[in-house]
């Protein structure tokens, strides 16, 4: 039996290069306030390229799996908070019951992370500072229920149960 074995499945999508406009199947990863140096706020979406699908969208999540995207919503100036009815796109793509109350961040965090939904992610310019580079867009609205759900239990296959009278110390 091995210590280990190379599997290069994984690899070769470590570029920062946009995504090309189009629909990819996504887990929301993880969910953070963020600031500009200038002061606006942003609750961040970072999205990422599900890796189960290469055979099913060869050519969307086959090719792009594991990369991720940042959907940014920022505070309104007049209302100095989040954009809370775009964000209902969202809810309704990964299935949260209509009428849910959500009290924080975190309490939103708990709902949207580790959800899969259908995004389109549209590539475009952006210029910033004379500089035009190329960069990725998600709207709230491009969120769209997933046609893949994801399996619970698929990654519960390669857990070990550890008991404390297992653990030397």
């Amino acid at each position: 039996m091995s210590l280990f074995k190379t599997d290069y499945s994984n690899t070769g999508n470590n570029n920062y290069d946009t995504l090309p406009t189009d629909n990819y199947e996504v887990i929301i990863e993880d969910i953070t306030e963020n600031a500009t140096p200038s002061g606006a706020e942003t609750l961040q979406l970072k999205l990422r390229v599900r890796k189960d699908l290469d055979k099913a969208l060869p050519e969307t999540n086959g090719k792009y799996h594991n990369r991720i995207v940042f959907m940014d919503n920022w505070k309104r100036k007049a209302t100095k908070d989040y954009d809370w009815e775009s964000i209902q796109d969202i809810f309704k793509a990964v299935g949260v019951p209509e009428g849910q109350e959500y009290n924080s961040i975190d309490d939103v965090r708990n709902a949207l992370i580790n959800k899969p939904a259908n995004v389109y992610v549209k590539e475009e310019d952006n210029e910033y500072n004379g500089k035009t580079t190329k960069v990725n867009r998600v709207a709230p609205w491009n969120f769209s229920k997933t046609a893949y759900p994801v399996d619970p239990l698929a990654s519960q296959t390669n857990t070990v149960e550890v008991n404390e009278d297992d653990l030397p110390f």
